[in-house]
């Protein structure tokens, strides 16, 4: 290799190098798992950083001496062959029992901790109970310690500072629970139910997401985790127990009449919103609070009327494999329905 040759490959990898770190330079992602924002997630945090900085540390000296042998013993012109040795038993021997010592001190935290953020509450626990169940591509939550129960759908709503026990399934296919700054992931998997468990230090939206390939609209499988003031959620979830007001006059009761009548009922055959004669479905998610929400669609979309009208004039063409045919509404009626549905709050 000509040293012009070699300057230009080192070029090249420095710049890909530098484009790496670059990369890895912001400090403001919304789902930035190394700036955990409760103690779940502190508790993973601590564990991960004297790991990294192991392994780097082992990264360093082992390439180090790589390089180094590469460069020290690289054949020469003129050179003779080098002497074939066998191995150095004092050197194997240290060399596997490090490693093994170390991975054995490393293990025991690393345990400690598994088994204590899987830990189920006891009974009688202060905890707020949560059922979470993913559907393709959206999540369902099931606020189970409560009577009558509570459903929602991708806005996790909890309280700051209190610990949250969710169990995780799924309705269809493999997906993965995540909420970066509050917690790990949790498979949700279809006939088994996993555990566990989130507390927010402050009040905020955590984003999240499916973080296991579930099929064409994976990507815009979103959710949110939304931690209110202790009371604040409280009168929340007094709000979501109690059925939806349906509107009587205006654009809104026209929607509603639209949201019965429309092909024969497809609406409510496909939605729940208690309070509506009729409306019981549970293909979709449960709409008797659907305004109370920040977003819609898996959390793709914010909620206001643009967002709205987009998604009942194509559902497919704006979600990917969205269960929600495009039924062509008349625009209309369009207009009629969202009024319809921002009244449900």
């Amino acid at each position: 290799m000509t040293t012009k040759r070699a300057r230009r490959i080192v070029k090249v990898l420095a710049g890909l190098a530098a484009l790496g770190l670059l990369a890895a330079c912001s400090n403001v992602g919304p789902q930035d798992y190394l700036h955990p924002e409760g103690p779940v997630a502190e508790q993973a945090d601590s564990l991960f950083k004297p790991v990294f900085w192991i392994a780097t540390a082992i990264f360093f000296v082992v390439e180090g001496l790589m390089v180094y042998a590469i460069f020290k013993f690289r054949e020469r012109r003129g050179g003779s062959d080098p002497v074939q040795v066998h191995g150095n038993t004092k050197l194997e021997i240290g060399w596997t029992i490090a490693p093994a010592v170390l991975l054995a001190a490393l293990a025991v935290p690393t345990v400690a901790m598994i088994f204590d953020q899987a830990a189920v509450p006891a009974e009688g626990e202060d905890v707020v109970r949560v059922k979470v169940i993913g559907h393709q591509w959206w999540w369902e939550y099931e606020y189970t310690d409560v009577d009558p129960p509570v459903k929602t759908a991708n806005e996790l709503v909890i309280p700051v500072g209190k610990k949250v026990f969710l169990e995780v399934t799924s309705a269809d296919v493999i997906h993965s629970f995540w909420v970066p700054k509050l917690g790990g992931k949790q498979d949700a998997i279809p006939g088994r139910m996993n555990s566990m468990t989130l507390i927010a230090d402050k009040p905020d939206v955590y984003h999240g997401q499916c973080a296991e390939f579930c099929a064409l609209s994976h990507a815009n499988m979103r959710l949110r985790a939304r931690a209110l003031p202790q009371a604040e959620y409280d009168a929340w979830l007094a709000e979501q127990q109690k059925d939806a007001v349906v509107p009587t006059s205006g654009a809104a009761a026209e929607g509603a009449r639209a949201f019965k009548e429309f092909q024969n009922g497809t609406c409510m055959a496909c939605h729940t919103i208690r309070g509506m004669e009729g409306a019981s479905g549970t293909v979709g998610p449960d709409l008797t609070h659907f305004a109370d929400r920040l977003t819609f669609a898996g959390s793709i979309f914010d909620m206001n009327e643009e967002n709205l009208a987009k998604w009942l004039r194509d559902p497919p063409g704006v979600k990917p494999g969205s269960i929600m045919p495009n039924y062509h509404i008349p625009e209309e009626t369009i207009a009629a329905m969202v009024a319809f549905l921002l009244s449900l709050k």
